[in-house]
């Protein structure tokens, strides 16, 4: 049976099949033999054939998909065992690493309900997290670390509709909803690989701008942030696409409009405030306000889910440490549509923003050369988790400052200077 949802029906079949293209063809460039390793929400099941198809069009070895549902997930919490939440199904991790390994591409489709677990224990959801986190970190190592081309894109799930568009019916949330995944994921063009190759273009000259002003550390200013973020060592600056460490060209994130580096783990100082809210494991967390000493969040407040924050915050030592800085200009597609997506692959592409947790190895010169040693002396953090939240906004501005002290508009009311 090809069953399908009615409100799937007005997701519009030519631009969902040209986004299955553009994952395989632009954000994995997948190679003949290659395998294929997916995960996704079985909502997307739709997509999920697409991409498939794609992929063994382009010469794929073996696909795998692993699908989550949301009833599924709920009913853990609902009835599991207390102990089951300490746990976490490393085989099923250890089994991806191990691919990733041999050299099989990853590719995620995003779709979850971001609110799903709001109405769940935090304690319970903290502890799932913290040992989700540690089994999957042989297979994220392999994905920060570029050792292989990965990629992300979305599905307009139903359930995740209905929070961006809570006042229309399903089906028209529904079609709203992938009618801004596909603008955003420059699917809706005539050509979208051309479309892609020149705004890869676009970001590969903000990136090399940065790189040759070496700047030492970016000042941002705005309400509530007075925030000094130090840059690692020998960092190199990124956006669009990138080169994995087994060669192949690849777009991690569709939509992206950032460029990103590494900051220095020890020298972030400073306030900052929240200018969107984070969804996070099905939590909302709002108006968030850090101090950083030393590099270290020695202070964290929100104004919902502080809860959560402060478990996510204790996960371990480079928890509360930063692993990524990225720059997004105000005016970004995204942030014109004015829709808050409760997703962070679309939120942190409307907004310049942090990342707490672990860095890139990438966002080094010579990255790929380096041992994790070396990486932590040029200030680079380590830590289990990997969570971006948005700092930017059309009142923020942002400094260079070089290691002589002097100072170059980077921008200004949110825009390139």
């Amino acid at each position: 049976m090809n069953f399908m949802p009615q409100s799937q029906t007005s997701v519009d079949p030519a631009k969902l099949e040209k986004l299955a293209e553009v994952a395989i063809k632009v954000g994995l460039q997948l190679q003949t033999g290659q395998d294929l390793v997916i995960t996704a929400p079985v909502v997307a099941l739709p997509l999920v054939r697409l991409i498939t198809k794609h992929a063994y069009m382009a010469g794929a070895g073996l696909v795998t998909v692993f699908y989550s549902d949301e009833e599924v997930t709920l009913a853990r919490y609902r009835y599991g065992n207390d102990q089951s939440f300490d746990r976490a199904s490393d085989w099923l991790y250890d089994g991806m690493a191990k691919a990733y390994a041999k050299g099989a591409a990853r590719l995620a489709v995003s779709g979850d309900n971001p609110m799903l677990l709001s109405e769940q224990d935090p304690a319970k959801v903290g502890r799932a997290n913290r040992a989700n986190s540690a089994a999957y970190k042989p297979a994220l190592e392999k994905i920060s670390n570029f050792d292989i081309n990965w990629n992300i894109v979305s599905y307009p799930n139903p359930s995740w509709a209905a929070l961006v568009f809570p006042d229309d019916p399903e089906a028209i949330a529904v079609a709203k909803l992938a009618k801004a995944i596909f603008a955003a994921s420059r699917v809706d063009v005539e050509d979208p690989i051309a479309a892609w190759a020149e705004h890869n273009a676009n970001l590969a000259k903000r990136s090399s701008w940065l790189n040759g002003a070496r700047f030492a550390s970016l000042h941002f200013t705005g309400p509530g942030t007075d925030l000094t973020v130090g840059l690692a060592d020998g960092h190199e600056w990124h956006g669009g696409s990138s080169v994995a460490k087994n060669g192949i060209t690849c777009n991690p994130n569709i939509p992206t409009e950032e460029v990103f580096t590494t900051p220095h783990a020890l020298r972030v100082e400073g306030h900052v405030s929240s200018t969107k809210p984070l969804s996070h494991q099905g939590t909302l967390i709002d108006n968030i306000q850090v101090r950083f000493e030393g590099g270290r969040i020695v202070e964290a407040k929100a104004s919902r889910g502080e809860e959560v924050l402060n478990k996510v915050l204790d996960t371990d030592e480079g928890a509360r440490r930063l692993g990524e800085v990225a720059l997004v200009p105000h005016s970004s597609p995204i942030s014109a549509s004015g829709i808050l997506f409760y997703n962070t692959l679309f939120d942190e592409n409307a907004s310049c923003h942090i990342a707490l947790g672990q860095c890139y190895s990438k966002c080094f010169i010579d990255g790929a050369s380096l041992t994790q040693e070396q990486i932590k002396a040029q200030g680079g953090n380590s830590s289990l988790i990997h969570i971006d939240w948005m700092i930017g906004s059309g009142q923020v501005d942002i400094d260079g400052i070089k290691p002589d002290g002097s100072r170059a508009p980077v921008m200004r009311q949110g825009e390139w200077a």
